[in-house]
C-alpha cells in the first residue's frame, strides 16, 4: 500500500498552478456544502478535539483532531499551537500535519502538511459564516490580531465581500507594521488603527489574537454599527476569550462546533441557552441567518477536524488535477502477515542440481 504524500514543495506548486483565488474559493465552497450536508443530517460533527497542554518556555497546546466518514476514511490532524514560537525558534505559531486514512483498512493513503491547509479552512469558515450574517454590503474589515492568521481573514472575506478597506490592529508592532505588505495581493488598503475605532467603523471584525488565557477581551465593548457582524476566532484554550461577556450577551452567537465553543471558545462565557443555532444549521436553513443580518451577530469558530478533511479533500483534488504528490511506501506491510519481522520478500528457492 502506498501513501500519497504532498511536500511542501507540492503544496506550494498547487497554489501557483491553481491561484490563492480560486484555491480559497473552492475551500470556502466545500465547507458551504459541507456544513449544509451536516445541518440537514447527511454528516455527523467531529468528535471534540483533544491534546497536551505545555508550559513555558513555549507555552501552548498539542492537538488531536480527528474526523471519520464511515465506509469511507478517517482523517486526523495533529496540531501544535505555540505562540513562543515565531520569536524563540523563528517557526509559525501553529504547525500540523494531516494524514487521511482508509475507513476499512486503517492504511495510511494521504499525508499533507497542515499549516496552509489550517490557514485557508479557518478563514474560509468565517467567510462562510459572515456570508449568511454580515451585510452583503460591507465594505470595512477589521482585524484585530496581524499575525498569519489575519492573511487568510481578509482574503476569505474579500472573495465574498466588496471591501474597500481593513483597520488593522496587533500589540506586536512588527505583525502590525508588516500586515499591507503581507496582505498587498488583496489590493484593498490597510490602515492601523485602534481597537476602539475598529469597533466603531467595520462592517465585519475578526479577532485572531494570541491573548493568554484570562487576559482577555480584546476589543472594546463600545460604540459600533448596528449591523456589525465578528469572527471570532482565536479561542482554543479553556480559559481563552478574546470578546467582552457584555457584547456576547447583546449579539446573536453561532458556532463552528456549538459543544467545543462552549468548552473553550466563546460561548465558554455563555449558558448554553444564550447561544444560537450552530452554523450547520443556518447553512441549511439561511432564512434562520436571514432574520439576524442588520443587527450584533458573532460567529464562534473554534475549528474541527470536519473542516480540515473538506479542505484536505480540495487540496488532493488539485494535486491531482496537475499531477503532484509522490507515492511512497511508508507503511510496513510485512510479506508474511502474521510475522512483523518478515521485512524482506521471501527467498527464492535455489533449483536442485541436476
Amino acid at each position: 500500500m502506498e501513501t500519497w504524500v504532498l511536500s511542501r514543495h507540492d503544496i506550494a506548486d498547487i497554489v501557483s498552478a491553481v491561484g490563492r483565488d480560486a484555491l480559497m474559493g473552492r475551500v470556502i465552497d466545500r465547507l458551504t456544502e459541507g456544513f449544509a450536508e451536516i445541518g440537514h443530517g447527511g454528516r455527523e460533527l467531529s468528535p471534540l478535539r483533544d491534546g497536551f497542554v505545555r508550559p513555558e518556555p513555549v507555552h501552548g497546546i498539542f492537538e488531536w483532531m480527528p474526523h471519520r466518514d464511515p465506509g469511507d476514511s478517517i482523517t486526523i490532524k495533529t496540531v501544535g499551537y505555540s505562540p513562543g514560537n515565531p520569536g524563540h525558534f523563528g517557526l509559525p505559531t501553529i504547525i500540523g500535519t494531516v494524514a487521511r486514512y482508509d475507513d476499512t483498512t486503517g492504511a495510511l493513503t494521504a499525508l499533507m502538511d497542515g499549516v496552509l491547509l489550517t490557514a485557508m479552512r479557518t478563514g474560509a469558515a468565517s467567510a462562510v459564516a459572515a456570508k449568511l450574517l454580515a451585510r452583503p454590503d460591507s465594505r470595512t474589515l477589521g482585524l484585530i490580531g496581524a499575525g498569519a492568521q489575519a492573511v487568510t481573514q481578509l482574503h476569505a472575506q474579500s472573495l465574498v465581500f466588496p471591501l474597500e478597506r481593513v483597520l488593522v490592529w496587533d500589540t506586536d508592532p512588527a505583525h502590525r507594521d508588516s500586515f499591507a505588505r503581507r496582505a498587498a495581493f488583496t489590493g484593498i488598503p490597510v490602515e492601523i488603527a485602534d481597537p476602539a475605532r475598529i469597533a466603531a467603523e467595520a462592517d465585519i471584525i475578526t479577532t485572531a489574537t494570541s491573548v493568554p488565557v484570562g487576559a482577555g477581551p480584546v476589543l472594546p465593548d463600545g460604540p459600533h454599527r448596528e449591523h456589525l457582524h465578528i469572527n471570532a476566532v482565536g479561542a482554543d484554550l479553556v480559559g481563552k476569550t478574546e470578546l467582552p461577556l457584555s457584547l456576547l450577551r447583546r449579539a446573536f452567537v453561532t458556532a463552528d462546533h456549538p459543544e467545543q465553543a462552549h468548552r473553550e471558545g466563546e460561548s465558554q462565557q455563555l449558558a448554553p441557552h444564550e447561544s444560537g443555532p450552530g452554523l450547520a444549521r443556518l447553512t441549511a436553513e439561511p432564512a434562520l441567518a436571514d432574520e439576524r443580518r442588520g443587527g450584533l451577530s458573532v460567529f464562534d469558530s473554534t475549528g474541527f477536524a470536519f473542516e480540515d478533511a473538506l479542505a484536505m479533500e480540495v487540496f488532493l483534488e488539485a494535486a491531482a488535477e496537475h499531477g503532484f504528490g509522490s507515492r511512497l511506501q511508508i507503511e510496513h506491510h510485512p510479506v508474511d502477515t502474521v510475522d512483523p519481522y518478515a521485512l524482506q520478500p521471501l527467498p527464492v528457492a535455489a533449483p536442485a542440481p541436476r
